[in-house]
């Protein structure tokens, strides 16, 4: 029986758990992928509780991409944070990085030479920012924490330019892409748009990290005011085929990963 589950607190929003128990049920294994909702305290004990207990692997949601960083050994740009763990081995992996590049790569947006704003200094924001800049693009980051925002700025100098820009100053900005990486806008989070509407300027082009729902409240206003739109579905679901190859080997059928998780969302959007 092949384990896999997802750590998150709060947990009720993913559908992870109906994208991965599907593709094994297509492929014929023999598994189950789980979710967990685990209060902070408790991040350490579910981790090696996980392994301990025989899971294979572990996605990890807000609000610990970068927490688990301090229980598993990062494989490349894992080292920003972490949203896959292989806990045979108990190494840690970024695969939301892959996520954003096929994301945009299915737009067929290039980022070249752009200058690009990221919402947001967390795990998501770091993954974002790194997988612009891997496809050409500046990044200025910014967050409502400024010193946590300038940490993030200097930890992804390292692979691209990168600076950070106080929150209540982006309005004075001219750029080509903006990026949500936070969750305003998400089912069960804060509701709204995480920018001043006025700075989304037809050509523009906006990525929300936010999928559920698939079109957000920026999505929304984007569309209207003429921006270009990538939506987050299309990374979550290639950071999924990802990880599921790094678990078992396989790489699975994303147009079934796809339609599955088109359909979770709608069957959310019905509940109450």
């Amino acid at each position: 029986m092949l384990y896999l589950g997802i750590i998150g607190y709060p947990i009720s929003h993913s559908i992870s758990p109906r994208i991965h128990n599907a593709v094994m049920e297509h492929l014929g294994i023999n598994g189950r992928y789980l979710a967990f909702e685990v209060k902070p305290p408790d991040l350490r004990d579910a981790v090696f509780g996980a392994r301990a207990l025989g899971f294979v692997g572990l996605n990890v949601t807000i609000p610990y991409k970068e927490e688990v960083l301090r229980f598993v050994k990062p494989v490349g740009e894992a080292k920003l944070a972490v949203n896959t763990i292989d806990l045979r081995k108990m190494e840690g992996y970024n695969t939301d990085v892959y996520g954003v590049e096929m994301a945009f790569k299915n737009a067929s947006l290039e980022l070249e030479g752009k200058v690009a704003l990221v919402i947001g200094a967390g795990g998501a924001g770091k993954a974002i920012a790194l997988a612009i800049m891997k496809m050409g693009a500046k990044v200025i980051i910014t967050n409502r924490t400024e010193s946590r925002g300038l940490e993030a700025a200097r930890e992804l100098r390292e692979y691209g330019e990168c600076i950070f820009y106080p929150m209540n100053k982006i309005r004075d900005l001219s750029v080509d892409l903006i990026a949500n990486a936070t969750p305003v806008g998400m089912k069960g989070f804060s509701s709204g748009i995480p920018v001043p509407e006025e700075i989304l300027k037809p050509g523009m082009i906006v990525f929300d990290a936010v999928y559920n729902p698939v079109e957000t409240p920026l999505i929304r206003k984007a569309k209207e005011r003429g921006c270009k739109v990538v939506s987050g579905l299309d990374m979550l679901v290639y950071q999924a085929e990802k990880a599921f190859e790094i678990w078992t080997g396989i790489k699975p059928p994303v147009s079934l990963m796809k339609r599955i998780a088109i359909e979770a969302l709608e069957v959310q959007k019905e509940s109450p």
